[in-house]
């Protein structure tokens, strides 16, 4: 039996790191793809949004290096890891939106941001019900809260593509920063939860 259960936990670390080499793999690429977009549309969200992939790709590396080691320590270094990654999120979220509806920055459209943040919101969200469910199998925390942070990309990446959708068809260039405070509160709840919630 435990041999069964030895073979059963095998397979889902393997899955854990396939996830997050996905996740790493996608976001590297989107860091090429949104920094041409957002030259091009001179867009503040679609910059900030490859400066969120950045966050993702640490997040991812955290993970991986977690499922290659055992122990609380390593668990809880992790998540506070991970933690930190919120964070910062959430702080470029708040500044980021501040920033551009105080300017009233209007940026041009973008074929190229709209048609890959449509692709990267299904992505991560595929990746992010993944990753919850090999975490929970797993009993894994660590694998668990990224899900998270791969769920608020998504999020992120849909907030971003309404707005530049609205700014093309109903020139709402407001749309986009208004919906990164809803993300802000997101990322400040999950911040609460790692550094005073119980795990």
């Amino acid at each position: 039996m435990n041999d069964v259960n030895e073979i059963s936990r095998q397979t889902l670390l393997r899955r854990g790191f396939a996830l997050e080499y996905a996740t790493l793999g996608w976001n590297v690429i989107g860091i090429v793809v949104l920094a041409i977009a957002a030259i091009g549309a001179r867009s503040v969200a679609l910059a900030g949004f490859g400066l969120d992939s950045l966050i993702e790709i640490g997040a991812s590396t955290v993970v991986i290096w977690e499922l290659s080691g055992t122990g609380e320590e390593r668990q809880k270094r992790a998540l506070k890891l991970i933690g930190i990654g919120f964070a910062l999120l959430g702080l470029y979220l708040l500044a980021q939106s501040t920033i551009v509806l105080v300017s009233g920055f209007r940026p041009h459209h973008s074929p190229l941001g709209i048609a890959w943040t449509a692709v990267t919101a299904a992505v991560m969200f595929a990746l992010a019900f993944g990753k919850a469910r090999t975490g929970a199998a797993l009993d894994n925390p660590v694998l668990k809260t990224e899900g998270r942070v791969t769920l608020i990309d998504g999020l992120l990446a849909a907030a971003v593509l309404l707005g530049l959708v609205l700014n093309s068809t109903l020139g709402w260039w407001w749309a986009d920063p208004a919906a990164g405070y809803v993300l802000v509160y997101y990322a400040a709840r999950e911040v609460r939860e790692i550094f005073f919630g119980e795990h």
